[in-house]
């Protein structure tokens, strides 16, 4: 991490923790972010879903929930993007505050609600998309809406011409009942109507499905089983949890999702368990609490074909990802596999 990055962030932690997060995305949207280097091997290079990553360190979805600094994120390293989430029609979200930062325990509480400006404004910004980037939009449900399952149909019709991949996210904690979609009849049902949106889309997207952390082995594997007939074409493990086992912050107790370091050991569990129950068959995508070269390859030997990463980048900047990158080549290096792909599911084991 340079000086600068050190003491932008810094900065940055003097103030609001979401008022921070805006004036960090708008910094970025100007160009006036340090560009880290950018770290390129074909070792690293892997295949998502169809899609050719140039590495597989990818951004979750959160970090630019309205697709205003696109331009920036295609320059700082990522392997492929996530913006969102979106929702057919503009909303607000939940009452300030709803960003909690936890330094003692290195991690995040957010309780946005899916703040947004609504899919058509969000397509206006993907349809002028750089060239180049692998970019994907989480697709989300109005708070108020009558029918939470065709809302996420309808996000895909809007905003599907102008996407690499769209994530079906029934499992944010912060919209209330959402994660009943979550169960294996309602969540069958809703994969159909997103698939039907899909075909009416001039180019075939893959479509990823987003679990939550908070699920026991019985949800998992319905979810598993659900999302391969459904022909869900890969998952995401995971989102935020409910959990607040370990905490010592004073923003404990503050209700929301809870992200960063806490989340890892759970999070990579669930990996790893979905991993066997889809037979290393389903590619999988590794989030949660991810600070670390050395974390984003336990997911990978996990099963994950790709990490994400977001809540550490508010302690430790962008610079992270080139951090990962480099540190990869030298586990891979340490471990005698040629590419990253082949080091995929290898230590599965070590997590059941």
């Amino acid at each position: 991490m340079s000086f600068l990055e050190r003491a932008g962030i810094a900065l940055l932690h003097r103030l609001d923790p979401e008022r921070a997060h805006g004036m960090a995305l708008a910094a970025l949207k100007a160009g006036l972010v340090p560009m880290p280097e950018m770290v390129r091997s074909p070792r690293l290079a892997v295949q998502l879903a169809g899609l050719e990553c140039s590495n597989p360190v990818g951004l979750a979805a959160g970090f630019d929930k309205n697709a205003t600094a696109l331009d920036g994120l295609a320059r700082v390293g990522f392997g492929f993007v996530e913006v969102g989430a979106a929702t057919p029609r503009p909303q607000p979200g939940n009452p300030r505050p709803r960003l909690f930062r936890l330094y003692e325990d290195r991690a995040v509480i957010n309780r946005f609600g899916f703040n947004n400006d609504g899919a058509s404004n969000i397509a206006a910004r993907l349809e002028k998309r750089p060239k180049g980037m692998i970019l994907g939009l989480n697709l989300g449900a109005n708070k108020d809406s009558a029918d939470r399952a065709q809302d996420f149909a309808s996000v895909l019709a809007t905003c599907g011409a102008h996407l690499d991949f769209a994530t079906v996210n029934v499992s944010s904690p912060n919209t209330e009942s959402l994660r009943d979609l979550q169960g294996a009849e309602a969540l069958a049902a809703l994969i159909a109507g997103v698939m039907q949106a899909r075909t009416s889309l001039e180019h075939r997207i893959p479509i990823f499905l987003k679990i939550a952390p908070d699920l026991n082995d019985q949800e998992l594997s319905e979810i598993a089983k659900v999302a391969i007939e459904g022909g869900i074409d890969a998952i995401i493990a995971t989102n935020t949890t409910l959990s607040r086992e370990g905490l010592s912050s004073i923003h404990a107790n503050e209700k929301g999702g809870l992200s960063g370091a806490p989340l890892f050991e759970q999070s990579t569990r669930i990996l790893a368990r979905l991993s066997q129950l889809t037979e290393g068959k389903m590619p999988l995508i590794g989030v949660g609490g991810i600070s670390t070269a050395e974390q984003a390859y336990a997911k990978i030997r996990a099963g994950a074909c790709v990490v994400q990463l977001y809540s550490a980048l508010s302690f430790q900047g962008l610079s992270l990802i080139a951090d990962i990158n480099r540190g990869l080549l030298a586990l891979l290096d340490r471990d005698g596999f040629a590419t990253i792909t082949d080091a995929v599911g290898t230590g599965r084991a070590d997590w059941l």
